[in-house]
């Protein structure tokens, strides 16, 4: 009955203002503020630029089985804070040259948080313990990428029995053993600014390598060490997300590129059952929800479509609100985030 939002409130107009960074408690049913904690102080003499698509609070929150709840602003620090609002921990020691800001938002594996650190040079991954926020281990990524950024947020899979974190970086996807922090395997590609969270089915990693001209991937995750020459079921190019991740439903994968133009492919092969133009330019993810996938464009039109090998648009909604973020689903609504609102939008 609650969500969890973060948010970086300029003190000033300047771009240059000093900035609180904040989380806040939200009731579901009625959309009144319950809490709204100042987490960090961020100097804004010393914040570096941001791009203009994201903001200085980008990653998500995260709330563990436990009722601890972490907030992550990239290299600006980490929290942990109860269901009450109160501060238990905070890190502020991870350090990293940032581009265009932070973007990878954590993940809960077991008794640590793991999230990226891939900045503009030794780009690295880390889980923090996440009872004390000190660091459990720290891992180099280890490619020899000339652009090393990325602001992908990492999968956990179980194969054959074992527990795989996947993260994909500049030029390399990696996974590693969640209580280590060992590499598993890795497949090599050409990419950077890679945004798109992976997704596991099929006994198949998908995963998209960002930019500049974006491959998606299929990836057997059984392989050790570097699989790049064996363990690639299938690839393409046309239509690939910079941005959106891409959407698994029963045998059919959909993809959703920054320019609005939807796939949906056969997960097992690749291959395409149609490609249409969907909406207009897009970053959010599609989420799939009663029966009905939705798509959320950068101008705040939502498109409705049949999860279906056949093409078949059921309905279109407008906020008329420039809209980035990826939807949030409940219990008969979903929850979307404007750049100036917040939206539960429910079927009556």
């Amino acid at each position: 009955g609650r969500l969890y939002l973060t948010a970086a409130i300029a003190k000033g107009d300047d771009i240059k203002a000093d900035r609180d960074l904040r989380a806040l408690c939200i009731d579901e049913s009625t959309g009144r503020i319950l809490w709204n904690r100042k987490v960090f102080a961020q100097k804004g003499s010393a914040a570096p630029r941001i791009h203009k698509k994201n903001s200085h609070a980008s990653p998500t929150p995260v709330v563990a089985p436990d009722d601890k709840l972490y907030v992550h602003f990239g290299h600006q620090g980490t929290a942990c804070l109860d269901l009450s609002g109160r501060i238990l921990w905070t890190n502020r020691t991870i350090s990293y040259p940032p581009v265009h800001g932070n973007g990878c938002s954590p993940m809960v594996v077991g008794n640590k948080l793991f999230f990226s650190c891939d900045g503009a040079k030794k780009p690295f991954v880390i889980a923090l313990d996440r009872h004390t926020g000190k660091v459990a281990w720290r891992k180099d990524r280890n490619a020899d990428a000339k652009k090393k950024f990325a602001f992908c947020t990492a999968l956990l899979i179980e194969v054959d029995g074992r527990r795989q974190i996947i993260s994909p970086g500049g030029d390399v996807v990696v996974a590693y053993d969640p209580a280590s922090g060992d590499e598993i395997w890795r497949v090599r590609y050409d990419g950077y600014s890679v945004v798109p969270r992976p997704v596991y089915g099929h006994g198949l990693v998908f995963f998209s390598s960002g930019f500049d001209r974006p491959t998606f991937y299929a990836v057997k995750p059984t392989g050790r060490g570097d699989v790049t020459d064996t363990h690639i079921a299938w690839s393409i190019t046309k239509g690939a997300p910079h941005t959106p991740s891409p959407l698994l439903v029963g045998n059919e994968l959909y993809l959703v590129s920054d320019g609005g133009i939807g796939s949906c492919l056969d997960a097992r092969t690749g291959e395409v059952h149609w490609r249409e133009r969907v909406c207009g330019s897009c970053s959010a993810s599609p989420f799939f929800a009663a029966g009905r996938i939705h798509i959320i464009d950068e101008t705040g039109k939502g498109v409705v479509i049949e999860a279906s090998k056949t093409y078949r648009k059921l309905a279109e909604n407008d906020i008329n609100e420039r809209t980035l973020a990826s939807c949030a689903v409940g219990e008969n609504a979903f929850y979307l985030r404007s750049a100036t609102h917040l939206y539960k939008i429910q079927q009556r």
